[in-house]
């Protein structure tokens, strides 16, 4: 069933829609992963680690509803789901417990990596058949690759 009519075509619908939810999965599991960094950093860094992993959860949480809207208003129902979460991630599993701050720079590095892979695929999937919803993925992208920079740069 579906409740709001697209104005895109099938096969664009299902490409574009498809970019979006993993977009959202992925946006949804980096939120998820930054605040579990954030409640176990340790370490002579922590508060700068601690307060910028926040930035990275707000980023995330701002872009996913974003993401989920435009999903909905295409005609896609959004599925951000526990279960569809952990099945289609991009990101490694976070290690459970105290995290050194080191380490949870490092883990912040890899899962913007691997969801900035992703956004930039889907940003070229979405260019021909919806340039509205790959203009939220480019916007949503440029945010995470300064995210990246920023952990990136710890690591010199």
């Amino acid at each position: 069933m579906s409740v709001v009519k697209s104005p895109l075509s099938e096969s664009d619908l299902k490409a574009v829609g498809d970019a979006l939810r993993g977009a959202l999965v992925d946006l949804v599991d980096l939120g998820l992963v930054a605040k579990q960094v954030h409640w176990n950093v340790v370490g002579p860094r922590f508060r700068s680690v601690h307060l910028q992993l926040d930035e990275v959860v707000d980023t995330a949480r701002l872009h996913s509803d974003t993401v989920a809207e435009r999903c909905s208003a295409i005609g896609v129902p959004p599925d951000g789901r526990a279960a569809t979460v952990s099945a289609q991630s991009a990101i490694s599993t976070v290690p459970e417990g105290w995290i050194k701050d080191g380490d949870a720079v490092r883990v912040l590095v890899d899962a913007l990596g691997a969801v900035v892979v992703r956004m930039r695929e889907r940003i070229d999937v979405t260019g021909d058949p919806d340039p509205v919803s790959q203009d939220i993925l480019i916007g949503l992208t440029a945010d995470l690759e300064k995210h990246a920079w920023m952990f990136q740069a710890e690591t010199a």
